[in-house]
């Protein structure tokens, strides 16, 4: 497999067993412990930082949270996935009341592959405007 193949192979990994097969122990895996999120809210750093200000919050309140990468590109050891994410909002995790209504996510992650570890990503998503629509129809 050449290095562009398993960038993308370790990208797609980290969103199907983290986000959809829940599996804790692959953050530990895949995320290197120097690792840098740039997400909404600030940098996110080392699994640590991933489990207390991403994971944790985000599956509580999106129980039934599950991702489908759409595409992914490599170039070297750099990998762009185009992902889309569903769920129902049911805990006020992110910031809103719950309103029990089903969000449909889309993002961009760009992610920097070292040693085979996530090193570094850059998360772009609607989120912030999923929220704020939610937040509307529930005043």
């Amino acid at each position: 497999m050449d290095r562009s193949n398993e960038v993308v192979a370790t990208a797609v990994r980290w969103f199907e067993e983290v986000w959809n097969q829940r599996r804790k122990e692959t953050i530990d895996e895949l995320l290197d412990e120097s690792s840098v999120c740039h997400a909404e809210g600030g940098p996110v750093v080392g699994p640590e930082g991933f489990r207390q200000r991403m994971y944790t919050p985000f599956l509580a309140a999106i129980p039934d949270l599950f991702v489908t990468v759409e595409d992914a590109v490599a170039e070297g050891t750099q990998a762009v996935v185009r992902w889309s994410a569903s769920g129902t909002l049911c805990g006020p995790e992110l910031g809103i009341r719950p309103a029990r209504q089903a969000v449909a996510l889309r993002g961009i992650t760009w992610i920097h592959v070292r040693n085979g570890k996530l090193g570094e990503g850059w998360q772009y998503s609607n989120l912030g405007e999923v929220l704020a629509s939610l937040a509307q129809s529930t005043m």
